[in-house]
């Protein structure tokens, strides 16, 4: 019995036969054999199977900076991995190698829920992440190791979209204790042009995180040029986390490097995430960061009530 392939729970039987995978929003319909447009999810024997359970890649021990998660055990050492496939279909994805490839028994290793927990004890991390592509496709997998390191009182981080269902949302979120979630744009127009998806149900995630479970909520936006960096859309952002979320969430604004299909766009300013952390501190959001870019104001962390600086940061290396 292959021990990667394992039953989901977020799926019903339409009346044509098809399946429909429940777990998000793209309720993706399949025939027998067929997969999802993340690829990890197929149908086989009349049910859909998670087909990358314990396939993981990437490992690498981070500062938990590198997320990012500012607000999140500070200079702690966090065990990052990640497996194939993704449910968006981001045209700038810059971890395509392993979000769009078709190649997992080669360029995977495979890794049990306890094997990663021990790992991340012997290594002295305080910490695992699910990176590199989003887990919300690997859940059953996310959880388990989730549930594993939690007997070892080591935290697990999911860097994600958020595109995910209400139901597995409970699931998904119960278990994981701090998520960094792409907030890629604030135009609908952008997540349908630019990743295939729409913007209202990652809102939906973000309100449900912070107001309805104890997980640790931050927030990034890569700031492409010409697509989602303009002033206005900025403006109503931030507008919208401090009204929606409250101020203390943290926003980290991240330049783009051209990669995958969007190579012909130029990299981005690093005045336009200046201009992007200003505009948010002017709308009442406490926390705004700059990333990608050596900035060692914009990365670092200053009390909002009196300007005394409470944490230096240089790149990911932390300071006084």
């Amino acid at each position: 019995m292959d021990e990667t392939i394992v039953s989901t729970r977020y799926w019903h039987q339409l009346d044509d036969g098809q399946l429909q995978c429940d777990l998000c929003p793209r309720h993706c319909r399949l025939q027998e054999g067929q997969r999802g447009l993340c690829y990890v999810r197929q149908r086989l024997e009349d049910e859909v199977k998670l087909v990358s359970y314990g396939r993981s890649s990437g490992f690498c021990v981070d500062p938990i900076e590198k997320k990012p998660l500012y607000h999140f055990y500070p200079g702690s050492g966090v065990l990052s991995f990640g497996t194939a496939g993704c449910n968006l279909a981001c045209k700038f994805c810059q971890n395509w190698d392993t979000t769009k490839s078709r190649e997992m028994d080669s360029m995977a290793d495979r890794a049990s829920p306890r094997q990663l927990a021990q790992a991340a004890l012997e290594m002295d991390c305080r910490s695992i992440a699910f990176t590199y592509n989003d887990p919300i496709i690997f859940m059953e997998y996310a959880v388990d190791v989730a549930a594993a390191c939690r007997e070892h009182d080591i935290k697990t981080v999911a860097v994600t979209a958020g595109y995910i269902d209400p139901e597995p949302r409970v699931e998904f979120f119960k278990a994981v204790d701090a998520v960094n979630v792409d907030l890629k744009a604030f135009t609908d127009r952008f997540y349908y042009k630019i990743c295939g998806a729409h913007l209202a149900p990652i809102l939906e995630t973000l309100q449900y995180i912070k107001h309805e479970t104890d997980t640790w909520l931050e927030l990034t936006t890569l700031l492409i040029p010409g697509e989602n960096d303009s002033p206005g859309e900025l403006d109503a952002m931030t507008r919208w986390v401090v009204q929606h979320l409250g101020p203390d969430v943290p926003m980290h604004f991240s330049a783009f490097h051209p990669d995958w299909k969007m190579r012909d766009i130029e990299r981005t300013p690093a005045s336009t995430l200046s201009r992007a952390r200003e505009i948010a501190r002017s709308n009442g959001v406490r926390y705004a960061y700059t990333g990608n870019v050596r900035d060692p104001e914009g990365s670092s962390t200053w009390c909002h009530n009196c300007g005394e600086l409470l944490i230096e940061r240089d790149w990911h290396r932390l300071g006084r």
